[in-house]
């Protein structure tokens, strides 16, 4: 008999399939949430490239055990589209992906009621989330923007019922993309100057980019350039799966470390449950104590 110890339950709805004219290919979400509670807030989460929405579970299912509603769609960039860095719609995928997360947050009281949860939630308290090109696309709609060639700030996509954000590992500045990033994803050219709504940013602190010349500290350049109120959590052994973020033994995962996803996942409960006005407490602890005393992660604040 299994001596592990089993989490709350949890309950997911999958496929609902959102409007999203002239994407070309269905915008499928999965939902996931607790069973019971009642003004449960709203993660809409954007994966890393070339995932789904059945990805990330431990971020995922941690969540909503811990009273949120998490909604999770399918980019173009799945796998299981493939469309890849030669595939001509690649260069617009990462619109599309901003795109998407606007689809659902435009009809997210449709999709909730396809889930059975149109009475539990509260649409006031609505977040963002995302890891590496999905915390990009996110970032998107906090409202950071893309700088072009020139360097001219693109398009605000910034969403008005989003009322925060969590950031992992997302790409910094486009001014030391590696010859491969410049050529396949000129996109990647942020400019956080313009992203005000309330953000966690989380970095690892041996997250060795193969897109920048930069190191690790790449991936903290959305909390150093982006306005106040930001916060920046640095995981210290962390590379850029974060022990895991996308599931458990995935073969892209460099840092295996399933205790190291449950402090993440935890930690980003605390900031969202405290950024949306329902509870402070945890979060206002973990600033408190600034730094683990074993030096494994620091939190710092603006």
């Amino acid at each position: 008999m299994s001596s592990r110890v089993l989490g709350p339950q949890i309950v997911s709805v999958k496929p609902i399939v959102v409007p999203a004219p002239g994407r070309g290919i269905d915008l499928p979400v999965k939902v996931t949430a607790p069973p019971s509670g009642q003004a449960l807030p709203v993660i809409v989460f954007s994966h890393g490239n070339g995932w789904s929405l059945d990805g990330y579970e431990p971020l995922v299912d941690r969540w909503a055990a811990a009273g949120f509603v998490v909604v999770q769609p399918t980019h173009l960039d799945s796998r299981r589209n493939a469309i890849g860095w030669d595939d001509p719609r690649f260069a617009t995928v990462w619109r599309v992906r901003i795109a998407d997360l606007h689809a659902i947050l435009d009809n997210l009281g449709d999709i909730l009621a396809q889930a059975g949860l149109e009475t539990r939630v509260d649409l006031e308290r609505i977040a963002v989330a995302g890891h590496s090109w999905g915390a990009q696309t996110a970032g998107a709609v906090l409202g950071a923007r893309v700088l072009d060639a020139d360097g001219v700030p693109g398009e605000d996509f910034s969403h008005p019922a989003v009322s925060a954000g969590a950031l992992i590992a997302a790409t910094g500045t486009g001014d030391t993309l590696t010859p491969f990033a410049a050529e396949h994803l000129p996109f990647m050219r942020p400019d956080f100057s313009t992203m005000a709504t309330p953000a966690l940013v989380v970095a690892g602190g041996k997250d060795q980019s193969q897109l920048s010349t930069r190191g690790p500290e790449w991936f903290t350049d959305a909390y150093h350039l982006g306005p106040a109120p930001k916060s920046l959590l640095t995981i210290a052994e962390a590379e850029h799966t974060m022990g895991g973020v996308a599931g458990e033994r995935v073969a892209e995962t460099t840092d295996e470390d399933p205790a190291r996803v449950a402090f993440l996942a935890d930690t980003i409960a605390a900031y969202l449950r405290a950024a949306l006005g329902l509870d402070d407490a945890e979060w206002t602890r973990l600033v408190g104590t600034a730094e683990d005393r074993d030096g494994a992660w620091s939190i710092t604040g603006k």
